[in-house]
């Protein structure tokens, strides 16, 4: 069970580097001047709504709401 706690918060943190990773390249290519790519944009705010979710999931398997 340890092990698992240990690999589940690993993967917390990864997620989170990720998502931060994608959020600050959304905010910088949202900043340029240059014309925008859509297609890539909606892209890139669905991998991060994805991975938001991801995040989500990992915290309540970390930290259950509800007593097993």
């Amino acid at each position: 069970m340890d092990s698992n706690l240990h690999s589940l918060s690993r993967q917390l943190i990864e997620l989170r580097i990720a998502h931060a990773d994608l959020d600050a390249t959304i905010d910088r290519l949202s900043e340029d001047g240059a014309p925008q790519d859509e297609l890539l944009m909606r892209r890139l705010k669905k991998r991060r709504l994805a991975l938001r979710d991801q995040i989500a999931q990992v915290e309540n398997a970390l930290d259950p709401k509800e007593p097993a």
